[in-house]
């Protein structure tokens, strides 16, 4: 019985998202935590977002769009060009050049999406997305090549979809 009143919240609050319409009082007494998983799952705002022509891959966190924009993956950590990490730096066992490589197969000649997230020595930091809707910044982590930077994780978590 309990299953299916869970059931039927969740499905409740799914429609009330998908429609844009409020929970009623009754479903966030009952279900809070549907609906902070739901909160948590909306898109940013509209001027957060940009469009990147992707036109160079500097390294396994950095990228150039074709209006000039720098994008330095937002928590993500992958070693410099020259194979060294920075002090104080998350430093991943994977090579600068495959890192290189798994950003270039995700992202390079392509439109990405991206959130903008902060900025970072005259680069804006973010997170971004294929046209496939594959997020890059936590697909470069999962590949091995590079590690998230918890710190900077804490402030905007990867992976959220």
């Amino acid at each position: 019985m309990r299953s299916v009143a869970l059931a039927s919240g969740v499905a409740a609050a799914a429609f009330a998202t998908t429609f844009s319409w409020p929970l009623s009082d009754e479903l966030r007494r009952l279900f809070p935590q549907i609906e902070r998983m739901l909160e948590d799952q909306s898109p940013p705002a509209a001027a957060d977002r940009f469009l990147c022509d992707v036109t160079h891959v500097n390294d396994g966190d950095t990228l150039r769009c074709k209006d000039g924009t720098r994008v330095r993956l937002h928590a993500v950590a992958a070693r410099e060009a020259d194979e060294t990490c920075s002090p104080g730096h998350p430093c991943p066992t994977a090579t600068a050049a495959s890192a290189t490589a798994e950003l270039r197969r995700l992202a390079a000649n392509q439109t990405i999406s991206c959130e903008q997230v902060g900025q970072s020595y005259n680069r804006v930091t973010a997170i971004c997305w294929t046209p496939a809707l594959v997020e890059i910044n936590c697909a470069m982590i999962r590949s091995g090549t590079t590690l998230v930077w918890e710190k900077f994780d804490r402030q905007r978590a990867l992976c959220r979809s």
